[in-house]
């Protein structure tokens, strides 16, 4: 009765806070009754991003007074920040005005989640030069893999009317250090590069830039022949090259501090420089010399494969840009996603990185989650940016990790960058699922400093957006950080790859098959089942992808019984029976691996239920729903994976384990459309 009492008490009190709509996302600063005692010192002291950051402060700011400072001398910070200061006054320096715009987040940060602020002396200095949200957003308001509703950017409003939300997004980029971003998709429509596209563009960049926002833009290859009337849009064509040094020049004039283009190419459709005989040197080049004179760059997507199909999908970005390299200006960045195929749940790295040893590279992630249960499942991505971060290629020797190959460490580079496809939408909360939310924070934070982490990540989002309750952060945290390796555990283990339904890439179905498709856009060309077993080699003996790793990666990986289980069947065809670590067969653990990853949903929601009383009620059904669709696709998961592959290792799954609730006919007939799936 006790129990009952208290439950019924703690249902209650949760009623009793403040709903809320997840619109504020981490920037829950506190409001202060007077204001903060403000000053900026500065020979000229009226700048946009100096008004934001003097405005939080003086907004929010609970503490001793802080002077804004600029000091050039301190141009090694690029645009980092120092912050000194103790019970009495806080200094903030910059070289640059947006830093002190960063550095009034970082005090608001400190202040939100109970830092101690008495003795101050932090010097930061960002991971990368250009930090950059990738949104891939159609003029027609629809997002391509977007989960969140339909694209901020209200086309047929502007340039004269500006939602708030521009502000809004501008806003929170700037409180984690993004400081760029492209906003519209990979698959451009040329029309973005018309004047009418390019005032509407110039209106958001006027938005961003207090925030220290850069705008870049997608652009289509054969944007001169589509919408500029030319016979062709051959690299080579000095009509074509005109074209374009015009059409930069006319952005500069609208958008001075214009970043660039980013430009995806000859892939899957897409026009570029092979539809003349030309290659990718050759497309990128032409479009950095029209950008150079303006300091701008061309992020060039290694996301390629040819049309007919053949060799290794994994293996065919190193093949096509290993040739080139050294061929490529100094104002080109070759963007790599951080996996060889395609931002799938867990992926050896590209081995682009480390490969191109005269051509500055980036690293790509994709923050929506594409392949991990779109806005449905709780899925906290730190922990998985942060293992492609810190992979070790061998490319200089040990520890030459993708990280200090791409912030410049060990390669120079005339500018740095890391890219993170986007997962923000309309709706109220910005990204579909509350906690959808810290993946946008997390590949900020990791973006400015990725030696973050992935629990400090996960402390400072649960304390500032929900509370900073032991109670309710302990376990929550603890739910975050494992949850990537869950959504694994049920979806895809060891290594296996590519095994989503057709098209919307959301639920499971191995045993596709589309009459005229692609081999390598079915799930059978990855997972190869047969009676003897399964996986794809890519030892000596197959495709040979392990030859573009550097040893002794390539002898690891070649090497069933030393390569990491968690990629085993992405590099072998592994026998049902083969012994794994634990003495266990390969089947027996791929059923303990859908089975552990079933069993840690449902721990999930039971650690939601159990802390639902430190959340207002409106986020806490929002999330307590999602975990329940989570629970049940889990199900679905270990189902059709584990009967479909039974089918081929003809092996009891193990007796101690749950049986299966579903039957594999039934299962097959699932034809999703997942925009009604809740």
């Amino acid at each position: 009765m006790k129990q009952l009492i208290f439950s019924t008490f703690l249902f209650l009190f949760s009623l009793s806070l403040i709903a809320e709509d997840g619109s504020r996302l981490w920037l829950r600063f506190s409001e202060t009754n007077a204001q903060a005692n403000v000053t900026v010192s500065s020979r000229n002291n009226r700048h946009a991003s100096t008004d934001v950051a003097r405005q939080e402060l003086t907004d929010h700011w609970q503490g001793q007074p802080i002077e804004l400072r600029i000091d050039r001398r301190l141009n090694h910070l690029k645009d980092g920040y120092q912050i000194k200061g103790n019970r009495d006054r806080i200094t903030v320096s910059a070289a640059q005005e947006v830093g002190l715009l960063y550095g009034a987040y970082h005090l608001l940060r400190l202040q939100e989640t109970g830092a101690d602020i008495s003795n101050l002396d932090v010097t930061e200095i960002p991971s990368f030069d250009v930090r950059i949200l990738n949104h891939w957003d159609n003029l027609n308001r629809t997002i391509e893999r977007g989960y969140a509703g339909h694209s901020l950017w209200l086309w047929n409003e502007l340039p004269h009317t500006l939602s708030p939300r521009y502000q809004e997004y501008a806003r929170a980029n700037a409180s984690i250090g993004i400081n760029a971003t492209v906003i519209n998709s990979v698959n451009a429509n040329p029309r973005i590069l018309t004047d009418e596209y390019l005032e509407k563009v110039k209106a958001l960049a006027d938005v961003f830039r207090p925030y220290g926002v850069r705008m870049y833009l997608s652009v289509n290859f054969a944007s001169p022949s589509v919408i500029g009337g030319l016979e062709n849009s051959d690299p080579h064509n000095p009509d074509v090259q005109r074209w374009w040094k015009n059409k930069v020049n006319d952005i500069y004039k609208l958008i001075p501090d214009f970043g660039g283009f980013l430009v995806k190419a000859n892939s899957e459709g897409q026009p570029g420089p092979h539809d003349y005989g030309r290659n990718h040197a050759d497309g990128a080049n032409m479009l950095a010399d029209a950008l150079q004179p303006h300091n701008g760059i061309v992020m060039w997507r290694a996301f390629v494969y040819e049309p007919e199909w053949g060799e290794d999908r994994a293996s065919q970005a190193y093949n096509e840009f290993v040739p080139l390299d050294g061929e490529f200006r100094d104002n080109v960045i070759i963007q790599i996603k951080n996996g060889p195929i395609d931002f799938q749940p867990r992926e050896p790295f590209s081995p682009l990185f480390g490969a191109l040893r005269k051509t500055a590279g980036m690293l790509e992630f994709q923050i929506t989650q594409e392949y991990l249960g779109f806005s449905y499942h709780l899925v906290f991505l730190a922990p998985q940016f942060k293992e492609a971060l810190d992979s070790d290629t061998f490319s200089d020797g040990e520890g030459s990790t993708i990280a200090k190959i791409t912030d410049g460490t060990l390669r120079e580079q005339k500018v740095t960058a890391i890219a993170g496809v986007a997962n923000i939408g309309e709706d109220a909360n910005w990204c579909g699922h509350h906690f959808a939310q810290s993946n946008w924070y997390a590949f900020g934070r990791l973006a400015w400093n990725y030696n973050l982490s992935s629990e400090q990540i996960a402390d400072e989002w649960i304390r500032m957006t929900f509370t900073d309750e032991p109670n309710f952060l302990e376990p929550v945290k603890d739910m975050m950080l494992t949850s990537w390796e869950t959504a694994v555990n049920y979806m895809m283990p060891m290594g296996i790859h590519h095994i989503f339904a057709w098209n919307h890439h959301y639920g499971p179905e191995p045993w596709c098959y589309i009459p005229g498709a692609r081999p390598d856009w079915l799930p059978r060309y990855y997972h190869n089942a047969d009676t003897i077993g399964m996986g794809f080699d890519r030892t000596v003996t197959g495709s040979n992808n392990v030859a573009q790793y550097f040893p002794p990666l390539n002898e690891i990986f070649g090497n069933v019984n030393t390569v990491p289980e968690k990629f085993l069947l992405w590099f072998h065809h592994v026998p049902w029976d083969f012994k794994m670590k634990n003495g266990e067969t390969m089947w027996d653990n791929l059923c303990y691996h859908y089975n552990e990853g079933m069993m840690q949903v449902r721990d999930y929601q039971k650690v939601w239920d159990r802390v639902g009383h430190y959340v207002d009620y409106e986020r806490f059904r929002h999330v307590q729903s999602r975990l329940r669709t989570q629970s049940r696709d889990a199900i679905w998961w270990r189902d059709a994976v584990l009967l479909y592959f039974q089918t081929y290792s003809r092996r009891p799954i193990p007796f101690h384990l749950e049986r299966p609730m579903n039957d594999l006919e039934d299962l097959k007939k699932i034809k999703l459309d997942w925009k009604h799936h809740n």
